[in-house]
């Protein structure tokens, strides 16, 4: 066996021993610097305008956060409100992913629907490159206009860069300027106090890695007590095409709990898909946003079998009470996965009941999570809740994915993580942990993903300083 598998079985069986050793990681916020702004950001942000250099964004200070997240207070959800008839009526969000993308040093893949997007309706199947997000309801997504669509065995080309050279011009081994002949100074030097001239060009492969290996899901053994951090998520999306009272879509998500540096040891903080708790673009928070820790610990419901709450819900019934997501998906999110995809993220607050324990104390454990990761060092487990064909999404699945490639919709931003893996709707938000000092940490979340087919995998984003700007607040909120 070579030294690099014995390495990854290694780092994996860490992870596996770890889940019962979870440990608290503090984490700090960037303050901001609030220069240009960004058309397509700053459309949604009333009072506080979203720069269009990320550079800047990640310098938001807590200040900033709450000036723009006024709406990050929720309604708690009505004690009893998810009865096992909700829970079971609830649609999960929908992973597809894009048409695979081209070998590196070629086009980005197709945009895939963003995670939580409608799934196409039963029996159907999306149209070619338009991915749906793991764990919302499905309908059809609008096809993308034709320059777009190419077909399912070649990714479309990414959308024009007006400022970006021809991709003939931006091989990796040239550099963005030529060198200067010996004796002379630098060609075009910029200016003391001045930016470069021009950006550092994109990478020739748009920020993408061939498509991983299919990894197929394992069911985690029940009872789900030493793995009680990963749970179910429950929300109400409004909608016209409601299948419950009150114009509301019951959708189902996949959850982990995470640790909060401003309550070490009593984390009520849950890590999710930006696309379960929030719609996106001109829209809001979904109500009645609730966790289950371990739902279904003991297969209670397994095989359709029906049962109490106490039997299905073994550390009780979490309402949210509240909840911030990147700025990107707020203002940009959508049913397709594209830019804003890559801050498909969310961080909840739940409630615990009058004088009860902090959530982290009731499961056992929290999860850290791990910032601006170096990419070479991941090795991802997947953990979630699928409920789409083959899964029924009663049972907790894991998928030993392995080291992540990159995947991009637009190369300005950081790559997302993409792993192999059989995991269907239901399992957006889900969280990937790797190894971090021997002890397990969350890097990042289901988003979009690929579940027909070969390859099958799924993509989450990085999470860099705006993921940890958007924790940091919500936990100083507490």
């Amino acid at each position: 066996m070579s030294p690099s598998r014995r390495t990854t079985r290694s780092a994996r069986a860490v992870l596996g021993a770890s889940v019962l050793a979870l440990t608290l990681l503090g984490t700090s916020a960037c303050g901001p610097d609030n220069s240009s702004a960004d058309a397509a950001v700053a459309a949604g942000a009333p009072d506080l305008g979203l720069p269009s250099n990320l550079d800047d964004l990640k310098k938001w200070k807590f200040e900033d956060w709450e000036k723009w997240a006024k709406d990050y207070a929720l309604p708690a959800a009505t004690k009893g409100f998810w009865t096992l008839e909700k829970l079971l009526q609830a649609k999960p969000n929908e992973p597809i992913a894009p048409p695979a993308p081209q070998p590196a040093g070629t086009q980005p893949p197709a945009q895939p629907s963003a995670p939580g997007a409608p799934t196409s309706a039963p029996g159907t199947k999306p149209p070619a490159g338009q991915p749906t997000l793991p764990g919302h309801p499905t309908t059809p997504a609008a096809p993308k206009p034709s320059s777009t669509q190419q077909p399912a065995s070649q990714a479309p080309a990414p959308p024009k860069q007006p400022s970006q050279p021809p991709a003939a011009t931006q091989q990796p081994s040239q550099a963005p300027a030529q060198p200067s002949q010996p004796g002379q100074p630098p060609a075009q030097p910029s200016q003391p106090g001045q930016p470069p001239a021009q950006p550092p060009a994109q990478p020739a492969d748009n920020g993408n890695d061939p498509l991983p290996k299919t990894v197929n899901a394992q069911a985690v053994q029940h009872p789900y007590t030493k793995v009680a951090v990963h749970g179910k998520l429950f929300a109400d999306e409004p909608g016209a095409a409601a299948g419950a009272a009150g114009g509301l879509n019951h959708s189902q998500c996949s959850a982990t709990v995470v640790a909060d540096p401003a309550h070490p040891g009593k984390s009520n903080l849950v890590w999710t898909a930006g696309h379960c708790v929030h719609q996106g673009k001109g829209g809001g928070f979904y109500s009645n946003i609730t966790f289950i820790p371990a739902f279904n610990s003991s297969a209670a419901l397994s095989g359709g079998k029906q049962a109490d709450e106490s039997q299905y819900a073994p550390f009780g019934v979490w309402g949210a009470t509240q909840a911030v997501t990147s700025p990107q998906w707020k203002a940009e999110g959508g049913k397709t996965g594209d830019a804003s995809t890559h801050y498909d993220f969310a961080v909840v607050r739940v409630k615990p009941a009058d004088g009860a324990k902090s959530l982290e104390e009731t499961v056992g454990g929290a999860v850290p999570v791990w910032f601006n990761a170096p990419r070479d060092q991941l090795n991802v487990t997947e953990f979630g809740y699928p409920a789409a064909p083959p899964f029924d999404g009663m049972e907790l699945n894991r998928c030993e994915s392995g080291k992540p490639g990159r995947l991009s919709y637009e190369p300005t931003r950081p790559p997302m993580l993409v792993i192999g893996c059989t995991m269907t709707a239901g399992s957006s938000g889900g969280g990937w942990l790797a190894v971090k000092d021997g002890k397990p940490a969350l890097v990042s979340n289901v988003s979009v993903g690929k579940h027909t087919g070969d390859p099958m995998y799924q993509a989450g984003p990085y999470l860099d300083d705006v993921a940890a700007g958007a924790y940091d607040f919500l936990s100083k909120k507490g």
